[in-house]
């Protein structure tokens, strides 16, 4: 799997892109492409693992929908996003406390060079969202032999 390195600069510049976003000002002169990623409310919980044939994501998506959940692949990237709304206004309830996150969400992560892209399978239950990325049959049969003498 690849790592990313992070970049504190970059998110700089990305959190002031967005506030000239949001207060009208014009942005960087970066690709429009960039200019335009989504903005994440929230951000999921997941665990990814490895198995011989397979890499794991499994994702914590309480109170979201299964048609409120978008999983894609473009570019070697793995795109999990949607949205948890939040229950319509009520005229008598009175909220003392609200801590559940509501909105969208966006997590993306690189596939592994490995990974066969073209047979991606995704399950959401219960508010678990369960994707597989199988590893290619090349990756899968490698093995050395190692002589000992």
């Amino acid at each position: 799997m690849n790592l990313i390195k992070w970049d504190p600069f970059k998110e700089l510049e990305d959190v002031s892109n967005r506030l000239n976003r949001l207060f009208g000002r014009a942005g960087s002169t970066e690709d429009s492409d960039q200019n335009m990623l989504a903005v994440a409310d929230w951000s999921p919980s997941v665990d990814i693992s490895e198995t011989d044939d397979a890499y794991l994501i499994k994702g914590e998506i309480p109170g979201v929908k299964k048609e409120d959940v978008k999983v894609s692949v473009q570019d070697g990237m793995l795109t999990i996003q949607g949205e948890r709304k939040m229950e319509k206004e009520e005229k008598n309830k009175k909220f003392h406390r609200v801590e559940c996150s509501y909105g969208n969400f966006v997590r993306s992560f690189r596939m592994p060079d490995d990974a066969d892209e073209n047979k991606v399978k995704a399950e959401f239950k219960d508010g678990m969202l369960n994707v597989s990325l199988p590893k290619t049959e090349k990756a899968r049969n490698r093995s050395i032999n190692v002589t000992v003498s």
